[in-house]
C-alpha cells in the first residue's frame, strides 16, 4: 500500500488503475521476500517504457522500509567474520556477502525512485534500469548459492548500506554523493581482488558472475556521478568541495586504497576527484 500525500495529478485514482513507476518502486521496496522483490523488480521495472512517471507525487510509505526477511541476522560490521575462498564454506560465505550487497542495492535503487520528487524523468528512468540490473545480480548470486546447498539469510551480515540510505533520506544531493558514488563505488575497488581469490580457488562460476557485476556497477556509479553533478550545478555547488562537506556531515567512511582508478574513471570520476581520493 502506498500513501499519496500530494500530487500534480488531478485524479489519484488513476494510480489504482494504471501502475506508475514511483508508486511501484515504493510498493516493491516494501516486499519482504528477496526472491519476490528481485523477480518483481526485473519484471515490472525492466521494461522501462511501459510505466509512466509522475515526478510531482509526494509519497509516504505505509509500512516500515525496507521490506526484508527475518534473516540474515544483522550485526556490527566488526562482528562479520573474515571469509576465505579456499574452502567450500568460505566461498559460500563470500557469495552470501555479495548477495547481501546486491539485495541492498535493489532497495537503494528503488528508494531513489520513490523518495525524491521534482526531478527530471530521466533521473527515475536511470534508477529504474539500475534496480533491474541489481535484481539480476542478486538472482545470479542466489542461484549460485542454491547450487551449493545454501540460501540467502544463512550467514550474518551488516546494514551499512541501508544506514547511509536513511541518513541521506532528506537530501538527494547527499544521497547521490554518499551512496552510489561512495559506498557502491567501493565495489569497483573490492571486486577485482575478490575475483582474483575465486580464480585462485578455481571457481570459474563465481568469477563469471563477478565479471557481470563489475561491468554493470561501473554504469551504476556513473549514474550516481551524473546526477550528483547535475544537482550540484542546480544548486550552484562545487562538486569536489561540497562532497567533503557531505562526507563529514553524514559520517561517510574514510575510503582506503588500493583504488581501481581505471574503473572509477570509466564511472565518471574526474581527475580532481581522483586526486582528492588518492590524497
Amino acid at each position: 500500500m502506498v500513501m499519496i500525500l500530494g500530487s500534480g495529478s488531478t485524479d489519484h485514482r488513476t494510480h489504482e488503475l494504471q501502475p506508475e513507476l514511483r508508486h511501484e518502486a515504493l510498493r516493491l521496496l516494501a516486499l519482504p521476500s528477496p526472491a519476490d522483490k528481485a523477480a518483481a523488480t526485473r519484471g515490472l521495472l525492466g521494461a522501462e517504457a511501459d510505466l509512466p512517471v509522475d515526478p510531482t507525487a509526494v509519497l509516504a510509505p505505509a509500512a516500515p522500509l525496507p521490506g526484508r526477511p527475518a534473516r540474515p541476522r544483522l550485526v556490527n560490521p566488526a562482528l562479520v567474520p573474515r571469509r576465505t575462498p579456499f574452502t567450500p564454506a568460505g566461498r559460500a560465505a563470500l557469495l552470501h556477502a555479495v548477495a547481501h550487497i546486491e539485495f541492498n542495492a535493489i532497495n537503494l535503487a528503488l528508494d531513489a525512485i520513490w523518495r525524491f520528487p521534482g526531478l527530471p524523468e530521466a533521473f527515475y528512468r536511470d534508477w529504474q534500469r539500475v534496480a533491474a540490473d541489481e535484481a539480476l545480480h542478486f538472482s545470479l548470486v542466489a542461484a549460485l548459492l542454491a547450487e551449493r546447498g545454501h540460501a540467502y539469510g544463512e550467514f550474518d551480515a551488516h546494514d551499512g548500506l541501508w544506514a547511509m540510505c536513511e541518513k541521506t533520506a532528506g537530501n538527494p544531493i547527499a544521497r547521490m554523493a554518499l551512496v552510489p558514488r561512495t559506498l557502491e563505488a567501493r565495489g569497483l575497488d573490492a571486486t577485482p581482488p575478490m575475483r582474483a581469490k575465486f580464480a585462485r580457488a578455481g571457481d570459474a562460476q563465481a568469477c563469471e558472475v563477478l565479471d557481470i557485476i563489475l561491468r554493470d556497477e561501473v554504469g551504476h556509479v556513473a549514474v550516481g556521478n551524473r546526477w550528483y553533478r547535475w544537482l550540484c550545478a542546480r544548486e550552484g555547488l562545487d562538486p569536489v568541495t561540497h562532497y567533503a562537506v557531505l562526507a563529514a556531515r553524514h559520517g561517510a567512511p574514510r575510503l582506503k586504497g588500493p583504488f581501481n582508478l581505471e574503473a572509477r574513471r570509466a564511472a565518471g570520476f574526474d581527475e580532481a576527484e581522483i586526486a582528492a581520493l588518492t590524497r
